[in-house]
């Protein structure tokens, strides 16, 4: 697929970014404050990443998907950076915040890795373990919004139930119930994801 994409193939391009979409559907979320939320869409910003992606393509130089999610990564934290600027008051480019940024943004894939994948030290643990990361996220994407929201709150972001449930204005009780549901659907769908079929 990479090559097609640089053969000038559109439709194969397409196809190849729009794999990633959910898992940096993901890691915007994840990165875009409560405060920030209102003032723009996570979804918005990820559909500029795509666009810039396909326009910036051709000085790609990488060769497998690691490359290839870290300089996803890498525009993804500039386009949000620009949108927080332009919501917090300040039109500088600050390059300091666009490489937290995208540390950020790799601490986040990491941990989605973390949460529901066994660490692979090997070059190919490595590339499954990425491969990983991109089917949940995809399988994150078809749950119902608030089983998404709970693993993502719970999982990447990190936060205690206490802070999940203020978050999500439910009880403590009724999001540690909410977070097993999810985590119980998200690995059914996992599992029916990953499931051979029959030749």
């Amino acid at each position: 697929m990479l090559n097609a994409g640089r053969r000038g193939d559109s439709v194969a391009l397409g196809d190849l970014l729009r794999r990633y979409e959910p898992w940096l559907r993901v890691l915007a979320h994840t990165e875009v404050g409560q405060r920030l939320r209102a003032k723009f869409d996570a979804s918005d910003v990820v559909q500029q990443t795509l666009l810039e992606a396909c326009r910036a393509f051709p000085r790609f130089r990488g060769q497998s998907e690691e490359e290839l999610l870290a300089w996803l990564r890498q525009i993804l934290a500039h386009a949000l950076g620009h949108e927080i600027r332009r919501y917090q008051g300040t039109q500088q480019r600050d390059l300091g915040r666009e490489v937290s940024l995208e540390a950020s943004l790799a601490r986040s894939s990491q941990r989605l890795g973390d949460a529901f994948a066994a660490p692979g030290s090997s070059p190919s643990g490595q590339a499954a373990r990425h491969e990983q990361e991109v089917q949940i996220a995809d399988v994150l994407a078809r749950l119902p919004d608030e089983y998404r929201e709970v693993i993502v709150l719970r999982n990447l972001e990190g936060l205690s139930h206490e802070e999940v449930a203020r978050r999500m204005e439910r009880s403590v009780g009724a999001v540690r119930m909410l977070w097993v549901r999810a985590l119980a659907r998200l690995r059914q769908l996992v599992l029916e994801t990953h499931k051979p079929t029959a030749t």
